[in-house]
Order: C-alpha cells, then sequence, then structure tokens
C-alpha cells in the first residue's frame, strides 16, 4: 500500500490538464473525418501498442486477482463511453464549452469520495464545489440554446469519468499504473474491434480506414491521450479523488486557450462567466486543501515521539 503523497499528485494532475485538452481538441479535428465508433477503438488500441513494450521491458507483472480484473473491465467499459461521448459532444460544441461542463465531475466525485470511500471532505470544500457546478450551468445554458441535447453529452462524460476515476482511485494502490492502462486498453480493444464490422453495416455508422495525414493526427491523438491517462491514474495513486478533483478545473482554461489557437472558438460572455466562477471555486479549494495538508503536517510534528 503507498503512502498518499499529495503534492506529487498534484502535479501529476496537472500534466492531465495539460495534455488531455490537446487530444481532445486533436479528437475534435477528426471528428468529420472518423466515425466516433472507430476513433475510439484507434485511440484504445494505440493505447496499447505504445505501452505494451514499456509494461516487457519493465518486466512489470500483469498479473491480477478476480476482483481486479472485474474493476479492470469496468474501468475499461467506463472509459470507452467517456471518450466516446465526448469525441460526439465536441462534434457540436467549441472545445473549451464541452470541457467546462463535464466540470460537474468534480462535484459528483467529492460526494462519491465522501460517502462512498469514506475520505474526508470539509463542508468548505463542498460549498465551493456547489459554487462551481453553479458555474458549469451558466456554461451550458447558451450550448443547450443553440445546439440542443448534445449540450447534455458532456454531463453524461462527468458522471461516467466520476465512476472512472473512483475505479481508478481503488485499482493504482495496487497496480502498477502503467500495467492498469495495458490491461484497460487490451480489454477495451477486445471488446470494441469485433464490433466495428457490425457497426459498419448500422444506419449512421461510416466505418473506413484513414489516410494520409489523418494517420498522423490519430497518432498524435493516442500518443497525448495515453499519456494523459498515464498521469492521471499515478496521481489518483498518491493522492485522494477528493483532493485531485478541483486540479481539473485548470483543464478549463488551457482547453480555451487551445480552442482560441486552432478553431478560434472562444467562450460567450455568459459562458466566460461561468468558467471564471468554476475555476475561481476551484483554486479556491486547492488553497484550503493546501491549508488542511499544511494543519495535518503540523500536527504530525507536534505529536511525533522525542527521541
Amino acid at each position: 500500500m503507498n503512502q498518499d503523497r499529495p503534492v506529487l499528485g498534484i502535479f501529476l494532475m496537472l500534466g492531465f490538464c495539460l495534455t488531455a485538452p490537446l487530444a481532445d481538441a486533436l479528437a475534435k479535428l477528426l471528428g468529420d473525418k472518423i466515425d466516433i465508433a472507430q476513433l475510439v477503438a484507434f485511440r484504445m488500441g494505440l493505447q496499447v501498442l505504445l505501452l505494451a513494450p514499456v509494461v516487457w521491458l519493465a518486466r512489470l507483472s500483469l498479473r491480477m486477482s478476480r476482483q481486479q480484473v472485474g474493476l479492470s473491465a469496468l474501468r475499461a467499459v467506463l472509459h470507452m463511453a467517456g471518450i466516446g461521448m465526448m469525441f460526439l459532444s465536441l462534434r457540436y460544441l467549441p472545445l473549451a464549452d464541452a470541457v467546462a461542463i463535464a466540470f460537474v465531475m468534480p462535484f459528483i466525485m467529492l460526494l462519491l469520495g465522501r460517502y462512498v470511500l469514506g475520505e474526508t471532505v470539509g463542508q468548505r470544500r463542498i460549498l465551493a464545489c456547489c459554487v462551481g457546478f453553479l458555474g458549469t450551468l451558466l456554461v451550458m445554458q447558451p450550448s443547450l440554446v443553440q445546439v440542443g441535447w448534445p449540450a447534455l453529452l458532456p454531463l453524461g462524460v462527468a458522471v461516467d469519468f466520476a465512476v472512472f476515476m473512483l475505479v481508478t482511485r481503488h485499482l493504482a494502490k495496487s497496480v502498477d499504473p502503467i500495467a492498469l492502462q495495458l490491461v484497460s486498453g487490451g480489454l477495451a480493444c477486445l471488446l470494441l474491434f469485433p464490433l466495428l464490422p457490425v457497426l459498419s453495416g448500422l444506419p449512421g455508422f461510416d466505418i473506413a480506414w484513414p489516410t494520409g495525414t489523418t494517420w498522423a493526427l490519430v497518432v498524435a491523438m493516442g500518443v497525448l491521450g495515453t499519456g494523459a491517462h498515464l498521469f492521471m491514474t499515478w496521481a489518483l495513486r498518491f493522492a485522494p479523488s477528493a483532493t485531485l478533483a478541483p486540479m481539473q478545473y485548470l483543464e478549463i482554461p488551457v482547453a480555451a486557450l487551445i480552442g482560441w489557437l486552432i478553431f478560434r472558438d472562444f467562450p460567450n460572455g455568459l459562458a466566460l462567466i461561468g468558467i471564471l466562477v468554476t475555476v475561481s471555486a476551484g483554486l479556491y479549494v486547492i488553497a484550503r486543501e493546501q491549508h488542511v495538508a499544511q494543519q495535518a503536517r503540523a500536527a504530525q510534528t507536534v505529536n511525533a515521539p522525542k527521541a
């Protein structure tokens, strides 16, 4: 069992916040070139191709208990569903709006962390996340008016990834993060690739093999997406989900910057106010978390036995 190291977990989650929006931006670019199901399949397949040599060279064990295999399968299904909903939402929504709407997830995670995992979550953090949730509603309102039901897809992503991160938190305590990503990717491929020939014959699915520069974008998306989720998995290995949840608010301004640079999309007035409210609430929770951690370290120092 690894001892929690919140500062290291926070820095690793920061790496996730920087790389995940880049992967989402590439998925948005690919949205009108590759079918969603095929795009998710390529994303998971590249994860396996990238991590298999690393696991082999590092001689990492892939042995898991029956419970760990079951949780890994659940994690793989959640991963595929979350990525699929996010990729689909990016066909309709600006990058920053889709990411910001999905940020009801930290609020859900705090509640699950408190009432399911029994983690300590103070009233001030819950109140700050409620304020952040109100900011998310401000972001969602103009998108819901403009594009209709697709604006709700990031809410599905939020619920999905809240459960995904709690499952990851449980597994990351006892399974190597790289091995966990490889197993989850392999299980996802076993579930999804056999379905592609079936889907290709259904209305609304246009399964086609990528060509030219599309392959380069697909590979870059796979590399960035795999790296982002490795950062997240490592972060959850060293810090509680309630500690890391507010950190992900930093993904919003990163997504806004990337969306403006690549797509010239920028949140409108109401959405921008919502984003600012959400980010402010998240930053407050981070500051509060650091204060609580400092108090805990001070108490340990005072109560430490004298030599």
